[in-house]
């Protein structure tokens, strides 16, 4: 089967389409054919290899995986004889490294869930990921209510898109920052009020906010604290990646330490699988309550074009590969 890999980090030009043996399930897995996957911010690090301080989970200096990528949908081929709840034929979607490829294996009991129907392949391989992030730094770590004023700080991204559909799921007035192209994505995605960050300072505004999503990393705790209420929290998902030895880490340090002496607090996460969490994003993408927005599609082929464009600019949405058809 072909997938991507690399042998070193570096640019997109590192990447290489190879022909790997094609897994085989064991008792407790399925064999995914693989219809679609997308990228992530996360599939960009590890290409990298930064932030240089994550380089002993990596590898020191070659990768200790030349595997990428993480979001799948296709179709199962194949099950173990201790799986239950799938067979060859069902539709899936869910997160398992390595996923740049024609086929993965999944444990049945881990991040896999089946696709509805009235989701295509690349709408379903767009959600894991992104959408997981919002949700868990939106309910777990904000501990979101109805009614509450939510701040999505860079609504135009993978993670952005999806966290303003999922906080009006939860009932909340969102507001969204993002430039002038994630306008109209952040109004059809339900926002309340939109801030294009490029004509006005939202940090300069009136309102103020019981939860702060900040994805795009790039305002500091004195500026994020004008608009938090008394009690308000920042959930840092995202930061700047132009800092080679830390990455996104010291912008979220920094939000931390300016708010150790606050009644506002700043946490930071990074946001785990599990199947409960994807059996909820499933019915909220089965019921319509959010819709991924993608924004360019690319080949398996193309993968070195599909990592140049979401490293160089600033996707609105998500990055798909569209890996096999019927």
């Amino acid at each position: 089967m072909k997938a991507v890999v690399r042998n070193s980090f570096g640019p997109p030009r590192v990447l290489e389409i190879s022909v790997v043996d094609r897994p085989v399930p064991d008792d407790d897995q399925v064999l995914v054919r693989v219809r679609t996957a997308s990228l992530n911010r996360a599939d960009w690090y590890a290409m990298a290899g930064r932030p240089l301080l994550g380089r002993p989970m990596m590898g020191l200096r070659r990768p200790k995986s030349n595997r990428l990528g993480t979001d799948y949908a296709g179709v199962i081929e194949a099950v173990g004889k201790n799986v239950t709840g799938f067979r060859p034929g069902d539709e899936v979607f869910g997160g398992r490294d390595g996923a740049l490829a024609e086929y993965v294996c999944v444990r049945h009991d881990r991040a896999i869930v089946h696709k509805p129907p009235n989701a295509t392949f690349e709408q379903a391989a767009a959600v894991p990921v992104a959408a997981l992030s919002a949700l868990q730094g939106l309910r777990d770590r904000g501990g979101i209510q109805p009614g509450q004023k939510v701040l999505i700080h860079g609504a135009s991204g993978g993670v952005g898109t999806f966290a303003v559909q999922i906080a009006k799921a939860f009932g909340a007035e969102v507001t969204a920052v993002c430039g002038p192209r994630g306008i109209e994505a952040a109004r059809s995605g339900g926002a309340d009020h939109v801030i294009d960050y490029t004509r006005d300072d939202f940090t300069r505004g009136d309102d103020r906010f019981d939860i702060v999503l900040d994805v795009a990393g790039t305002r500091s705790w004195r500026h994020l604290r004008r608009v938090l209420a008394p009690r308000a929290i920042v959930v840092g998902v995202g930061g700047p990646k132009d800092n080679r030895l830390t990455g996104p880490m010291s912008h979220m340090l920094g939000l931390r330490l300016g708010a150790m002496f606050s009644r506002r607090r700043a946490v930071f996460f990074i946001a785990k699988f599990n199947k409960a969490d994807m059996e909820t994003l499933r019915d909220l993408l089965a019921d319509g309550r959010i819709a991924p927005v993608i924004d360019r599609r690319f080949g398996l082929e193309e993968a070195v074009a599909a990592f140049d464009y979401m490293g160089d600019g600033h996707p609105q949405g998500k990055v798909v590969l569209v890996i096999g058809r019927e």
